[in-house]
């Protein structure tokens, strides 16, 4: 009976309850409906409060507009206390006993936070391989996703949450701006710089909600996840990290000033990768060797944060961080040539990021001895407009 209090507490729907009002982001919906028809289990995943959440509950509401028969969506919060003792499988059971449904009834399957469950990925490969179901979920982990993969190669569609973009910012800030209103886009733009990109903290501004983000992923995805016995080394690098968003950084170097190993830190560098919270860049080079060897560039998930444990300044950093953002999804790398560096190098473009300032002569010559198809100095809010 608890279970069954439990599922329809979670599925409102089920009784004509729910009522979806959030701020809708179509880039993400726009992806799961394109690939909503076929059998790929589409996985969400990204940085803690990003609004997996939330735009699981959207495609809820979307499936529901298009006259999806509300008993045909189930939805499990899968780190919900009450359901801690039952499998995904078990779950399932107690939902076609609700409704009566034969095993080859087709419905839709949402799970939130999936890798809380330890054997997740073998239920996930059940499901796929045995059941008529599409499968959705989340998870803040990636280290699943990519360790474990095994289990589910060929069988995922994986869709990473990024903080909002400037365009999703302006319309979690109520702004109705035309593009030549110059003067009040560039205000806004220093607010989406400093702010960043978490939608609550877009909507409230409260700094005690960013701060207890920052330690939930610190507790709750690195140390508690990866059973870390040195709490202080891995706050001091998060702080670390955070002071050098942008700037080449060396392993040796934050070993010695943290006083442990290189390979300690190697270790949590990638688990704060694998929670989403920071990025590393590779120096661009066409030996593997020195690509290996040379300093890393580190960019952190959302902007807010940053500014959060460093105060807001260092405008230029910042700036670079949102650009780097912005192109991710292109494994961008940055450039060295004696001495002098340019921000970005992709498969066709090369970007410097100068915000407010003007590219120097030296740079200049060598960005433009780069051979790419296109070459942007990104200045100002412009560049995210595109």
């Amino acid at each position: 009976m608890e279970i069954e209090t439990e599922l329809y507490k979670q599925n409102p729907w089920w009784e004509g309850k729910f009522d979806e009002k959030s701020i809708r982001r179509d880039i993400y919906l726009n992806e799961i409906f394109k690939n909503i028809k076929s059998r790929e289990i589409i996985i969400l995943t990204g940085l803690r409060r990003i609004g997996k959440t939330t735009i699981l509950k959207q495609a809820i509401n979307q499936l529901l507009t298009n006259k999806i028969k509300p008993e045909n969506v189930f939805f499990i919060s899968l780190d919900s206390f009450n359901l801690l003792e039952h499998s995904i499988h078990q779950l399932i059971e107690e939902y076609r006993k609700l409704y009566k449904k034969s095993a080859s009834d087709f419905f839709y399957l949402f799970l939130d936070e999936v890798a809380s469950r330890e054997n997740f990925e073998q239920e996930l490969k059940s499901l796929y391989d045995n059941e008529n179901i599409k499968i959705i979920c989340s998870s803040s982990i990636a280290t699943l996703m990519r360790d474990k993969k095994a289990h589910l190669t060929g069988r995922t569609r994986t869709i990473e949450i990024m903080p909002l973009t400037f365009q999703e910012f302006l319309q979690f800030k109520g702004a109705k701006i035309s593009k030549a209103d110059k003067a009040k886009l560039e205000s806004y733009f220093k607010d989406y710089l400093k702010i960043g990109g978490i939608p609550y903290y877009v909507l409230t501004e409260d700094r005690a909600y960013l701060n207890e983000l920052i330690e939930s992923v610190i507790y709750k995805d690195i140390i508690a996840y990866h059973k870390i016995s040195g709490e202080r080394a891995i706050k001091e690098l998060f702080i670390l990290l955070c002071k050098r968003v942008g700037k080449p950084t060396s392993y040796n170097k934050l070993a010695e000033i943290l006083k442990i190993s290189v390979d300690s830190v190697k270790r949590y560098v990638s688990y704060f990768e694998k929670a989403y919270l920071f990025y590393i860049v590779d120096r661009y080079s066409k030996s593997s060797n020195e690509k290996i060897t040379s300093p890393k560039k580190v960019y952190i998930g959302d902007i807010g944060i940053k500014n959060l444990i460093t105060e807001f300044k260092d405008l230029g950093a910042s700036y670079e961080n949102l650009v780097f953002l912005k192109i991710k999804n292109k494994n961008p790398e940055y450039y060295l040539e004696k001495s002098i560096e340019i921000d970005f190098i992709t498969k066709d473009s090369v970007v410097e990021a100068k915000y407010n300032q003007e590219i120097n002569e030296k740079q200049l010559k060598v960005f433009n001895s780069i051979k790419a198809k296109n070459k942007i100095i990104a200045k100002g809010y412009e560049f995210f407009l595109n």
